[in-house]
C-alpha cells in the first residue's frame, strides 16, 4: 500500500507539533514530523534505538551530546543510542523532517534534565 502524510496515522506531540507514522513496527519506525516556528522537543536519549533525522524543508537546530548542529533542507544526522539529543526549530517558519528509528524508539525514550 502506498503511504503518505495524507493517509498515514497522525498524532500531535508537544501540544502543537505533528507526526505521521509512515512505517510503524518493532524493527523500524519512519515518522514524518512538522515543528512550527519556535518550538522544541524535550532533551532525551534512547538505550536501544539508533535514529536518523533528515530535514525535508526548513531549518532545524539539533543539539547532539551538547553540540549545536544546524540542518538545512536535504541534510541529516545520525544519533546513536545513549547520546542525548534535542531538536529545535528556531526559525520563523515550519520545519518538516523524517525521523528514522531502528529499532523503534517507542518505549525507549529517557528524558534528560
Amino acid at each position: 500500500m502506498k503511504i503518505s502524510k495524507q493517509n498515514a496515522e497522525h498524532y500531535v506531540w508537544g501540544s502543537i507539533c505533528d507526526g505521521w507514522h509512515l512505517v510503524k513496527n518493532q524493527e523500524l519506525s519512519v515518522i514524518h514530523e512538522r515543528m512550527p516556528a519556535h518550538t522544541a522537543e524535550v532533551k532525551h536519549y534512547h538505550e536501544r534505538s539508533r535514529q536518523f533525522f533528515f530535514v525535508l524543508s526548513g531549518v532545524a537546530c539539533m543539539v547532539v551530546n551538547g553540540e549545536e548542529i544546524w540542518l538545512h533542507s536535504q541534510e541529516g544526522i545520525e544519533v546513536p543510542p545513549f547520546v542525548p539529543h534535542q531538536m529545535f526549530n528556531k526559525s520563523d517558519a515550519d520545519t518538516e523532517f523524517l525521523v528514522i528509528s531502528q529499532p523503534t524508539s517507542r518505549g525507549d525514550r529517557i528524558a534528560v534534565e
